[in-house]
């Protein structure tokens, strides 16, 4: 029986930078009553915070949700009716600086230069880089539309692995490419999950839009967890109405 379900966030529980609707509200909410869950994502704090939980009730069940943003390089747990941060894997300025000018000259390679850009490609939040193809305030059809089957992304990460093979290059979102620290991504979200949380990997799953090789959900995958893999977040939303059925049966049997 599974006692964790962690999830990612963009493309699977809402759309890029978009909030939760209500449906998916709700159903989160009836899961959080029978099962402890967890969510995964590139973004960063704030955008959780907009994102996720603005559109959640804020009420005792909420004990059993814990945040990992950029793709787990940060943890937040509730706690006495606050969201405490238990740690962030933060860049030296050195490491920084060698993302920053790596990433602006993989994209100069590359030569993918959007008409238009919404806001600043490059966002540094702190434990993670992340490149935004159109800009942090891109709609959400103009970022459909730019690159569906992954291949400009795939091609910028192929350049940037070769100028900071020491870091860790993941695609993720529908315009996105997230930079962490080497070995720090989602799969070490999932260990840092098992430790504090005291659920071995076998009793997870992970349900994500990106679990493709490259994707940035990819390393729940090479983890060990069971994986769902989703298309959007209303293939999401079926999967947890079978999961809170799931459980419940199991839990008349037990």
């Amino acid at each position: 029986m599974k006692k964790l379900i962690v999830f990612d966030l963009d493309g699977t529980l809402a759309g890029s930078k978009s909030p939760l609707d209500a449906e998916m509200s709700t159903l989160l909410h009836d899961l959080l009553l029978i099962v402890k869950v967890a969510v995964i994502s590139g973004g960063d704090w704030p955008q959780f915070e907009e994102q996720l939980l603005a559109n959640l009730p804020k009420d005792e069940r909420l004990a059993n949700l814990s945040l990992l943003p950029t793709c787990g390089t940060k943890f937040y747990r509730y706690d006495a009716s606050a969201w405490k941060q238990i740690y962030s894997e933060d860049f030296t300025t050195v490491e920084r600086d060698k993302i920053l000018s790596s990433l602006k000259n993989a994209v100069n390679i590359a030569n993918f230069k959007p008409d238009k850009l919404w806001g600043e490609q490059i966002e540094d939040r702190g434990s993670q880089i992340t490149f935004s193809a159109l800009g942090q305030q891109a709609p959400l059809e103009e970022k459909n539309k730019w690159d569906p089957d992954v291949a400009k992304r795939k091609k910028i990460k192929a350049i940037l692995d070769t100028l900071i093979p020491d870091f860790s290059v993941r695609t993720g979102g529908s315009t996105s490419i997230d930079i962490t620290k080497p070995g720090i991504d989602k799969a070490y979200g999932i260990r840092k999950l098992r430790d504090i949380l005291g659920i071995s990997i076998k009793e997870m799953i992970y349900i994500g839009d990106a679990l493709y090789v490259g994707g940035n959900d990819h390393p729940a995958q090479e983890a060990g967890v069971d994986c769902i893999p989703v298309k959007d977040p209303n293939e999401t939303k079926r999967v947890i109405q079978t999961i809170v059925v799931c459980l419940a049966v199991s839990d008349q049997a037990a």
